[in-house]
């Protein structure tokens, strides 16, 4: 099993897609990786040899932000647009999407569940 950036690679998947599977690596990046460490990257990741895999964990390392680096600076940038009180701060601040797409209807993920509001009840004569 390869071990690459604190994160357990699938045995049985062809490195290019093995390699996605970390935080910070996409199809484009994980391929750009290959290419650079000098692997197939129709390889499956079992048949790496350790040479291969060193050469790969080397450039990551040395080139590449991924997992715990790249989270802190992705919540650290968001932190930044809250405190400096931007359009986007307040948009995250408030849980609501903030890339322009509309909220009267969908934007259920970052809404949350429905929370139903019930009419005022007329009153009886």
């Amino acid at each position: 099993m390869a071990r690459i950036a604190g994160i357990d690679l699938p045995k049985h998947k062809r490195g290019a897609i093995g390699l996605t599977y970390i935080y910070g690596i996409g199809r484009s990046r994980a391929l750009e990786i290959l290419r650079n460490a000098e692997v197939d990257p129709d390889k499956q990741v079992e048949e790496w040899s350790d040479d291969e895999q060193s050469r790969i964990r080397q450039f990551i390392n040395d080139n590449i932000k991924v997992e715990g680096a790249l989270r802190s600076e992705v919540q650290l940038s968001i932190k930044r647009l809250m405190d400096i009180g931007s359009y986007r701060g307040l948009r995250h601040r408030s849980g609501l999407p903030v890339r322009g797409q509309r909220t009267r209807t969908n934007s259920r993920t970052r809404k949350g569940k429905r929370k139903t509001v019930a009419n005022k009840k007329k009153a009886t004569k």
